[in-house]
């Protein structure tokens, strides 16, 4: 079975085309940017940096640190509820994210494949998906995080006879060798996680009308199994797509007037870009057999019937 990473970029144009300008119409986009305004909520963002605000002596930052760091033993109780209280606010909040977000997921795929701008229908068809997803989602989440602040935990244990001394030594060194690479290891292996849910579960999912373990399994055998190289050409050629399109989306937000930074306005101006992205995968998946195959209607435009020419007139007899 030939299975192309190239062929689906020119599918996912002229799927784009066929949902946005064929016809065009300003309440399909507003809706559908909708739908994609929720599949990708909380997701990215501004990113701003500033420099260090204390380039001072070293007196000057003291100065200004010793009674921050009086006031907060002495009010070390106020300060442990506060915190206590922002972190509760922030992981409701993450939760909440992270459920709309998977619902959305579903929300924003079903537009992209019956090619149709709705918000109820889908909300309440893959609900059932929608919630598996996000438990998945949080409970990956969390293992996650586990797992890095064992690995952080670990570094700073090395480390730590070298940070009180305020040297640097062999234990700071063999944590730094050994936490960074195992840190990179765990980032890259939560991307290649996230990028198979993103692009072959949760279309599985929504194909099959599966939770996502069952989805998983669906994906490993009809998809992964005897495809390593293709799946590493596919993750390439995702890379070379992603700094094309953020380069697109930097462009188009300069334009603006950073007009398409604003959420969900942002989703409504770059919605070309959001259906391209998603259409790839599919048209990528649909290489794997008519089960994947997600698209009724024939991405391509029908090529106009061949030309025929009008039957002509009888021609009278000579006499």
């Amino acid at each position: 079975m030939h299975v192309s990473v190239v062929e689906p970029i020119e599918q996912a144009v002229e799927r784009v085309k066929l949902i946005l300008f064929r016809p065009f119409a300003w309440d399909k986009w507003f809706i559908l940017g909708f739908c994609a305004f929720l599949a990708y909520l909380g997701e990215g963002g501004v990113y701003s940096g500033g420099g260090n605000q204390f380039n001072g002596a070293n007196g000057n930052f003291r100065s200004f640190f010793d009674p921050v760091m009086e006031w907060i033993r002495a009010h070390f109780a106020l300060v442990i509820a506060v915190a206590g209280l922002f972190f509760l606010v922030f992981l409701a909040l993450g939760l909440v994210l992270t459920w709309i977000r998977s619902r959305g997921r579903f929300m924003f795929l079903d537009g992209v494949v019956r090619n149709r701008a709705a918000v109820v229908e889908p909300w309440n068809e893959f609900a059932r998906q929608g919630n598996s997803l996000f438990l998945f989602s949080v409970c990956f989440g969390l293992v996650a995080c586990v797992v890095a602040v064992i690995t952080v935990g670990a570094g700073l244990a090395l480390a730590w006879p070298d940070i009180r001394a305020e040297r640097f030594g062999s234990g700071a060194l063999v944590a730094l060798l050994a936490g960074l690479p195992l840190l990179f290891a765990e980032l890259l292996a939560c991307g290649v996680v996230h990028v198979l849910l993103e692009d072959f579960v949760v279309p599985a999912m929504y194909l099959r009308r599966q939770r996502v373990l069952e989805a998983w399994s669906i994906v490993r055998r009809e998809v992964l199994a005897g495809q390593v190289g293709t799946i590493i050409l596919y993750f390439l050629m995702k890379l070379v797509l992603a700094v094309g399109v953020g380069f697109i989306a930097l462009v188009v937000t300069c334009l603006t007037c950073c007009l398409a930074a604003l959420p969900y306005v942002g989703s409504v101006i770059l919605l070309p870009l959001l259906v391209f992205r998603r259409s790839y995968s599919l048209c990528f998946l649909g290489q794997f057999g008519p089960g994947w195959r997600c698209f009724s209607e024939p991405i391509q435009p029908p090529l106009p019937p061949p030309f025929a020419a009008p039957p002509s007139a009888a021609v009278p007899p000579i006499a």
